[in-house]
C-alpha cells in the first residue's frame, strides 16, 4: 500500500495579447519538455492542396531533435455546420510549468513526478458565429499530448460533434503494432498484429494503445488517450490518398450513429497522448503519464483500497476434487475456495457468474439463487481475512446499483466484477464514471470486464482497481489464440495504458503440440514459469489465480504466488523486443522481483543486476528445467547467492524464470534446493 499523496506545483504563466491570423500565419509556437528530448510546434497555416483552403492549425512532434509527427492538421465537425478546423484566429497563448509529485495509492511507481511545459493556445473562428476553440499542448520528457477545450459562449451552448479529426502524419512509412477491431462496439480482446502503417486504410478501426516503430529503428511511439470523461473512446483509422497519415475516429452514440459526443460547454476531451522513447521498454517505463493527465484522486479516505491476490472459480469450471460435496455454484464451493485462499495468504476470491438470480435478459442483483448464501460466504472469509468480488452484468449495475451497492455493503462484500460492456460511446463512458462514484460511496472495489483499455483514470478512482480489454488466458478454453507470442507482445501494447486483467496462474500447460482448447480443467500454452513470471510482467494490483485449488496444492512454484506482490515502488524493462522476449524487473520495499518470458522460441536472456542497491542478496529462482521443453509443468526451484552482476536466465520454448531478490542479511526462508519436483500433473 502506498502513502497518502503528497503534492508539490509550481505554475508560471505568460499571457500573450491578441494576435490576428495575417500577421501569425506560418509563425511557430514551440513547446519543449523539461529535458529538451520532446518538443512540439504549432502554427496556423494555409491548407496544402487537396484540401479547402483555409487556415487550420497544424502541429509537429520531435524527439533528440529529430521529426517524429510531421505537420497534423486538428480540428473537429460539428452537426449541422462546418468543421471547425479552418479559419481561425490567434486570441493568446498562455505558457506554464506543471512540477508535481505524488503517491498514487497503488502501482507500478511509490512517486510520480509531474513536471511538464504547458502552452494553452486559443482561437476564434474568423467569420459565421466566432466560435472560440482552446488546443492545450504538454511536453513531458516522456512523450507530449494535446487536448481540446470548448469554453462556455453564448453562440454556441449546446455540443453535437459528429467527429473529431486530429491527425498523424509520419514522415515515413512506420511499422505498427495494431489492434484490428473492425467495429466501435468491442471488448479489445485481439491480438496486436505487427503491420506498416499503410496498412491501416479509411475502413479500418484500430483500438488504442497503437504501438509504432520508426523506419530506422530509432526511436519508438505509442499513441493513447487519458481522461475520457463525458465523451466517446478513441480509434485510428487511415487518411484517404495519405499512406502514412492517421486520423481520430470516436464511438458513435448507439441511438444516433451518425453522433458522437452531446454536451452541453464547457468541454474538456480527453488527451490525445504520445509516449516516446529509444526502446520499446522505455515506454512500458513510462506510461505512468497517463495518470498524470488525470485529476487527482476524488476520494478522501483511500485506505480502504487493498490491492491483492484473488483465487477465482470460473476459468477452471468451479472445479473442486477431494471434497464431500457437490462442486458448484454453491456455499459448500465457495468456502472451499475461501479456504484455498486463506492458506496461500490471497486477499480476496472473486465468486463469477451464477450467484444471483437472473434470466435471458434480466435479474435481480439482491436476490440469491437457494444454492448459495453471500453473507455467510462473505462472514467466513471475513473470519480467514479474505474478501469477496461478486461478479455481475453491467444491464443490471445500470438499473439496480442504487439498491444493490447498498446492500453489498451491508453484507461486507469488498468489490464487484463488471462484465459484458463492450462498448465505450458516450453513455458508456459515463457509466464507468457513475460506477466508480457510485461503488466508491459504499467502499466497493471495481474490475470491469468486457471492457474498453484504461485511460488512467484510477489516479482519480483507485477503486478501479483493474480492468480486462485483453485477450487473457479464458481463451485457452475455446482457442488457441492465447499464444506465448501474444504474451510477449502484450507489455509493450496493451499494458501501455495500464492495469491489465490477463487472469493468469494456470498450474497445467502444454506446449504447442500438446494444446488443445478445453472448458473443464484448461490448460494453458507454455511453461509453468512462463505463467509464474507473469505476476511481476503484467500489471494488475489485483492479480488472479485462475485455477482450481487442488491444482496448486502441493505443487513447486506456489510459494512464489504466495509472495509476489501486486503493487510496486520502482519498475524497471531490463530487455525485450516485441512479440519475442522480455525481462522486467519490479521493487517492492526492500525485494526485487524479476519475470522474464519468451515466444515459443527457446532463448538465453544476459541482463545487469545494477537495479539491486549495494549489500549482500540471495536469489529464489524458479526455471524451467532441462524437460520443459516436453514437460511444461516442470521446473527447477533454488535458492542461491547473487555473487555476480549479471544474471542469465535460460527459458524453455514457451518458457519464462521468476526470480525474487532479497537482502541476505533478512532470510526468513528455507534454503533448500529442489530439482525436477515430481509433477502431480502432467501435459495432456
Amino acid at each position: 500500500m502506498f502513502r497518502p499523496i503528497v503534492v508539490t506545483a509550481m505554475v508560471v504563466a505568460i499571457t500573450y495579447a491578441p494576435i490576428i491570423a495575417q500577421k501569425l500565419e506560418g509563425k511557430e509556437i514551440q513547446l519543449t519538455s523539461p529535458n529538451g528530448k520532446a518538443s512540439i510546434r504549432f502554427a496556423l497555416k494555409t491548407n496544402p492542396t487537396p484540401y479547402p483552403k483555409g487556415i487550420r492549425p497544424y502541429y509537429n512532434i520531435s524527439y533528440e531533435g529529430k521529426l517524429v509527427i510531421k505537420d497534423s492538421s486538428l480540428g473537429i465537425v460539428l452537426k449541422g455546420g462546418a468543421p471547425l478546423e479552418r479559419n481561425f484566429s490567434l486570441i493568446r497563448t498562455v505558457h506554464s510549468t506543471l512540477d508535481e509529485s505524488y503517491s498514487p495509492v497503488y502501482g507500478v511507481k511509490r512517486t510520480i513526478k509531474n513536471h511538464c511545459h504547458q502552452a494553452a493556445i486559443s482561437l476564434e473562428e474568423r467569420g459565421g458565429q466566432h466560435l472560440r476553440m482552446d488546443i492545450i499542448f504538454r511536453a513531458y520528457d516522456e512523450g507530449v499530448a494535446f487536448r481540446y477545450v470548448f469554453p462556455g459562449q453564448e453562440a454556441f451552448s449546446q455540443f453535437e460533434l459528429q467527429e473529431e479529426e486530429s491527425t498523424f502524419y509520419f514522415p515515413q512509412a512506420y511499422t505498427a503494432w495494431a489492434l484490428q477491431l473492425g467495429k466501435y462496439t468491442s471488448n479489445y480482446e485481439s491480438e496486436f498484429n505487427k503491420i506498416a502503417i499503410w496498412e491501416i486504410t479509411p475502413q479500418s478501426i484500430i483500438g488504442l494503445p497503437l504501438l509504432i516503430q520508426t523506419t530506422n529503428r530509432e526511436f519508438w511511439m505509442a499513441i493513447l488517450e487519458a481522461a475520457i470523461t463525458n465523451y466517446a473512446g478513441m480509434y485510428l483509422s487511415g487518411l484517404p490518398g495519405v499512406p502514412e497519415a492517421l486520423v481520430s475516429k470516436l464511438s458513435p452514440l448507439p441511438s444516433n450513429k451518425g453522433l458522437k459526443v452531446k454536451a452541453t460547454l464547457p468541454l474538456k476531451t480527453p488527451w490525445r497522448v504520445l509516449l516516446l522513447g529509444k526502446r520499446p521498454g522505455d515506454l512500458i517505463e513510462s506510461n505512468y503519464l497517463l495518470l498524470n493527465l488525470n485529476d487527482p484522486c476524488a476520494i478522501s479516505d483511500p485506505s480502504w483500497i487493498k490491492p491483492g491476490k484473488a483465487a477465482w472459480n470460473w476459468w477452471s469450471g468451479t472445479v473442486a476434487k477431494g471434497v464431500n460435496f457437490q462442486p458448484g455454484m454453491n456455499t459448500p464451493t465457495m468456502k472451499h475456495y475461501v479456504d484455498f485462499a486463506a492458506e496461500h495468504h490471497l486477499e480476496y476470491l472473486v465468486i463469477d457468474a451464477g450467484w444471483y438470480i437472473r434470466s435471458d435478459d434480466s435479474g435481480d442483483l439482491t436476490k440469491m439463487i437457494p444454492e448459495t448464501d453471500i453473507p455467510e460466504i462473505v462472514r467466513y472469509g471475513k473470519e480467514r481475512q479474505v474478501g469477496i468480488i461478486l461478479w455481475l452484468h453491467w444491464s443490471l449495475v445500470d438499473a439496480q446499483m442504487e439498491k444493490a451497492f447498498p446492500l453489498y455493503e451491508q453484507w461486507g462484500v469488498a468489490g464487484v466484477k463488471i462484465d459484458f460492456m463492450d462498448r465505450d460511446d458516450q453513455g458508456m463512458v459515463n457509466f464507468y464514471l457513475r460506477v466508480a462514484r457510485k461503488a466508491s460511496q459504499h467502499r466497493l472495489l471495481v474490475d470491469f470486464h468486457g471492457a474498453y483499455k484504461p485511460d488512467g483514470l484510477q489516479r482519480t478512482w483507485p477503486n478501479l482497481i483493474t480492468r480486462e480489454a485483453v485477450l487473457g488466458l479464458e481463451y485457452n478454453k475455446w482457442s488457441s489464440r492465447c499464444t506465448p507470442k501474444h504474451d510477449v507482445t502484450l507489455p509493450f501494447t496493451r499494458m501501455l495504458a495500464g492495469p491489465m486483467d490477463y487472469t493468469p496462474g494456470a498450474f497445467r500447460t502444454a506446449t504447442r503440440k500438446q494444446f488443445s482448447p478445453r472448458q473443464q480443467e484448461p490448460f494453458a500454452q507454455g511453461t509453468r514459469c512462463h505463467q509464474l513470471a507473469m505476476y511481476v510482467v503484467f500489471e494488475s494490483p489485483l492479480q488472479m489465480l485462475s485455477d482450481y485449488p487442488e491444482a496448486y496444492r502441493n505443487q513447486p512454484g506456489i510459494e512464489f504466488l504466495e509472495r509476489v506482490p501486486t503493487t510496486w515502488d520502482e519498475t524497471r524493462v531490463l530487455l525485450g523486443q516485441v512479440g519475442e522476449y522480455i525481462a522486467i524487473a519490479r521493487r517492492h520495499g526492500q525485494e526485487w522481483y524479476v519475470g522474464s518470458m519468451t515466444n515459443w522460441e527457446p532463448r538465453t536472456l544476459r541482463f545487469p543486476l545494477d537495479f539491486l542497491s549495494p549489500g549482500r542478496y540471495r536469489a529464489e529462482v524458479y526455471s524451467d528445467s532441462e524437460v520443459s521443453d516436453e514437460i511444461p509443468n516442470d521446473l527447477i526451484v533454488q535458492e542461491v547467492p547473487v555473487s555476480a552482476s549479471y544474471w542469465t536466465a535460460k527459458l524453455a520454448p514457451g518458457g519464462g524464470q521468476a526470480i525474487r531478490f532479497f537482502p541476505a542479511a533478512r532470510n526468513k526462508v528455507r534454503r533448500a534446493l529442489l530439482q525436477h519436483p515430481t509433477q502431480a500433473q502432467t501435459a495432456p
